[in-house]
């Protein structure tokens, strides 16, 4: 006989869909602030951009490494979520998710880098272009970083697709969509391969998201079917 379960799902499934909802604004709205200041091929215009617009830069980076925590946090959620299916792929599907968000974080380094670079006046050693030039490597080298971990994050959604479909308490569709957009999140291990279709790969993976985040805070999870799981591992 299986031990009574009392309760509900802890963290409950709202309040996920509500943080990973917050995460989505964050990270739009810190992308929005940044859009259309570093362009990649003129390095006297961004170097203006930046400098013309420093505050406004600065805060939608400081705002992306808000939405990287809430991310961590949704993650650490789903592990209290999942955890019943499988505890120990659970803690594999976290510590994916973590160490993505730790690589963007430093990544992010190389973001805010170029607004010290340029307003450094007293650098004599360097002439403004070769500056100029050194802010724009800074943004250049940043997509290459983004990219490693967007091969963790591969690694995380199908993880956490997996549990998803094995949990029984959440769709099964939404499990399969995840897996699919794990595995071909994992071509980004060849980054010309995984740049050239990125606007391909990365929709799969948000589509997904949004689902999943939608589902959570307006249909939750069968709460009967948590039990049970929770009861089994008892």
């Amino acid at each position: 006989m299986q031990p009574v379960v009392e309760g509900s799902p802890r963290p409950t499934a709202r309040t996920i869909g509500v943080v990973y909802l917050l995460y989505f604004l964050t990270a739009i709205f810190g992308a929005f602030l940044m859009k259309g200041l570093v362009i990649p091929t003129d390095p006297l215009t961004t170097a203006q951009n930046l400098l013309a617009h420093k505050t406004v830069y600065r805060s939608g980076w400081e705002i992306g490494l808000v939405g990287n925590a809430l991310y961590i946090a949704v993650t650490a959620m789903f592990y209290g979520l999942l955890g019943p299916v499988n505890r120990s792929l659970a803690m594999m599907m976290a510590f994916f998710s973590l160490v993505g968000c730790t690589i963007q974080i430093f990544g992010g380094l190389l973001q805010v880098a170029p607004l010290t670079i340029l307003g450094d006046t007293q650098a004599g050693a360097f002439t403004v272009v070769q500056l100029q030039s050194a802010g724009l490597l800074s943004f250049k080298l940043y997509p290459e970083v983004f990219n490693i971990s967007l091969v963790l994050f591969a690694l995380f959604d199908f993880s956490l697709g997996y549990l998803i479909y094995k949990s029984t308490y959440l769709p099964r569709f939404i499990g399969v969509w995840f897996m699919i957009a794990g595995a071909v999140g994992l071509l980004f291990l060849w980054p010309p391969l995984g740049t050239a279709l990125r606007f391909v790969i990365i929709p799969i993976g948000g589509l997904a998201e949004v689902v999943l985040m939608f589902w959570l805070i307006v249909k939750g999870v069968d709460v009967a079917k948590w039990r049970e799981k929770v009861g089994a591992t008892l």
